[in-house]
């Protein structure tokens, strides 16, 4: 059975860091697009980063804050996250999918992926 776990969220005040980590498991994914996406209460889930080939991508609300990255050994990913603003509060999930082939924007939508996390959440005190 395919599961993505994530951990790591918690309160944290306005301009503080945290690391989210996404333990994968029931299947190699080191091929795989690995994404973090958020949803905030009353919104859409909406992308943050992706992690492809080596190649990474960023909302641009998170670009030069987030950091995604990947181990392989431990088939986890990781969204090191900076300077926290009031408006990253949301619930974090990781998704995984086994392809993605087209545009880049393909990343950016949930519908992509084919393995979902159950969340963490993250909450930014002002």
């Amino acid at each position: 059975q395919v599961q993505l776990g994530e951990s790591g969220g918690g309160l944290v005040q306005a301009g503080g860091s945290l690391r989210l980590s996404c333990a994968a498991s029931g299947r190699t994914f080191s091929s795989d697009v690995m994404g973090w996406f958020r949803q905030a209460p009353g919104k859409e889930r909406e992308f943050v980063a992706a992690w492809s080939g080596g190649s990474t991508y960023y909302a641009d609300s998170v670009k030069g804050r987030f950091t995604i990255s990947r181990d392989n050994a431990k088939n986890t990913v990781y969204l090191e996250m900076n300077s926290l603003k009031p408006e990253d509060m949301a619930v974090y999930y990781c998704a995984a999918a086994r392809m993605i082939d087209g545009s880049v924007r393909l990343y950016y939508r949930p519908r992509s992926y084919d393995y979902w996390g159950q969340g963490t959440q993250v909450t930014v005190s002002s």
